[in-house]
């Protein structure tokens, strides 16, 4: 049955509409894993060196000490980017197959994920350094590592309890919070209590066992979560809750494009996703920490000022709009049957775009702590998002062919299979275009001309905004029933 439940699988890869950009991703995927690995090993060399030379202290010391910022930045990463152990099990449910083995195939399809063996690069040759300086026993590091797996896969079943119970993420959330903050004022440092816990894989063997049997039984109270959801009538039905209307008259002003702008926001105030690209504009907002602050050298050059200030005012535009219109995806079809102009479709979330860069660009007003010309990039920035970037966010909205499950709860930071050759070419000139006008400033007299031609390519693209909206239109007009088929498809 599991090897049904393989072939599945494959037949769902190879038959997507999205098969070109699918494949894209997982290349782009795998040279980032190449990537990822060749720095933890690199890291696992340098940190032992460094440490065991320069330091002159026991590495194995040091590690237990850290261990347990290694397994909440593991955590949150999962949370971020480790999908979710999900099959179309709809279809399945009608058939005489045994629930449990589905359930037990889609959790065991995480145990092969990339967060559980990407720390074997940094932790391997780090233990063969420590037995080759005889800083420890071979014994002793074998349980070291028996431990570290068995928090490694804690970690990794209880990333799915956390995506299914949001009450434990605040309150997971809140508790990181308190012990962070406590910690930086020097109030109480966790590390002397978490460091002798990992010390005693080795120095107590028994206690190894102790995150396998944590892991063994999370992953059985998630095997319970998720079994008691699995029912035809469950998969179904919607659950009922009580809702309040809004009419949001204000934005009739728009005209018939408030017809869509009504619908993103009233999108946004209640959909778990779509709720979390307010959250990531809000962590936009503090990108400029790394550029300003004269602590930060290695962003001192002349050119990440505008970076920062297209990052900070463009938080919105670069996580809503880059997935426009796979928001719309459920009622693509239906909606392309209307009388409704692409142009007015469009408008509409040129104009919710717009507003909310508006709004992030005035809570960027703090950077004024930093001087006026660390604020006058965030302006800059924001004109050039709202001229510039905007259009070429809506054009690359024309090639994401991936649609977007409303009803689901996973993937809620993002699909990157809504990436493909056109839409990543397309974000890279977000990035690199700002640069290039502000280089030329600056090259032929200096920070003050670089501002203005970014401002003016913003100012330009303002101006001619019916212009390039027509030749937007007619790239959507071309890939519309492409899209169409796409959309139809189930994920």
């Amino acid at each position: 049955m599991y090897k049904h439940f393989i072939t599945l699988e494959k037949k769902s890869f190879w038959r997507s509409a999205s098969l070109s950009s699918e494949i894209l991703t997982k290349i782009l995927a795998w040279s980032g894993k190449v990537y990822v690995v060749g720095m933890m090993i690199l890291a696992s060399f340098i940190g032992f060196k460094y440490i065991d030379h320069e330091l002159c202290i026991n590495p194995l010391d040091v590690a237990n000490t850290f261990l347990i910022y290694w397994f909440i930045i593991d955590l949150i990463l999962r949370f971020i980017f480790q999908k979710m152990p999900m099959i179309n099990i709809k279809p399945l449910l009608i058939l005489p197959i045994n629930k449990k083995k589905i359930i037990f195939f889609a959790l065991g399809k995480t145990l092969f994920s990339f967060f559980n063996f990407v720390y074997a690069f940094f932790f391997i040759p780090f233990s063969i350094l420590l037995i080759v300086k005889g800083n420890v026993s071979i014994v002793d590091v074998l349980f070291w590592n028996f431990g570290l797996i068995g928090v490694v896969f804690f970690n990794n079943f209880f990333n799915i309890l956390l995506n299914k119970k949001n009450h434990i993420v605040y309150i997971f959330a809140l508790v990181i919070l308190i012990l962070g903050s406590l910690q930086y004022y020097e109030y109480f440092n966790i590390t002397q209590y978490t460091a002798p816990f990992f010390e005693g894989f080795y120095l107590s063997k028994f206690l190894t066992l102790l995150p396998v049997v944590l892991a063994i039984g999370l992953f059985f109270l998630v095997f319970a979560f998720t079994i008691k959801d699995v029912y035809l009538d469950t998969s179904v039905r919607l659950k009922s809750k009580k809702v309040k209307t809004e009419s949001l008259d204000w934005l009739n002003t728009f005209g018939r494009t408030a017809i869509f702008l009504k619908n993103d926001i009233k999108l946004i105030k209640r959909n778990k996703r779509a709720k979390a690209t307010v959250v990531l504009s809000v962590i936009f907002l503090f990108y400029g920490l790394l550029f300003f602050p004269d602590s930060m050298g290695a962003y001192k050059g002349p050119f990440f000022g505008i970076l920062a200030g297209v990052l900070i005012s463009g938080g919105f535009l670069l996580n809503f709009g880059q997935l426009v219109p796979s928001w719309d995806s459920s009622y693509y079809p239906l909606m392309m049957t209307q009388n409704i102009r692409y142009k007015e479709y469009l408008a509409s979330k040129w104009w919710l775009m717009v507003l909310i860069t508006g709004i992030t660009t005035i809570l960027g007003s703090g950077y004024l702590y930093f001087g006026w010309e660390a604020y006058l990039s965030v302006i800059v920035g924001a004109i050039f998002n709202m001229g510039v970037n905007s259009h070429i966010i809506l054009l690359s909205g024309a090639f994401t062919k991936t649609p977007i499950d409303l009803m689901s709860s996973r993937n809620v930071f993002g699909d990157m299979n809504a990436i493909n050759v056109k839409t990543l070419t397309l974000s890279m000139v977000i990035m690199v275009l700002p640069i290039v006008f502000y280089a030329i400033g600056h090259v032929i007299y200096g920070p003050p001309l670089g501002y203005v031609l970014v401002s003016l390519a913003g100012i330009a693209g303002l101006a001619f905004r019916n212009l390039v909206f027509d030749k937007i239109e007619k790239v959507y007009k071309s890939e519309k029933y492409v899209t169409i088929d796409a959309y139809k498809q189930k994920k």
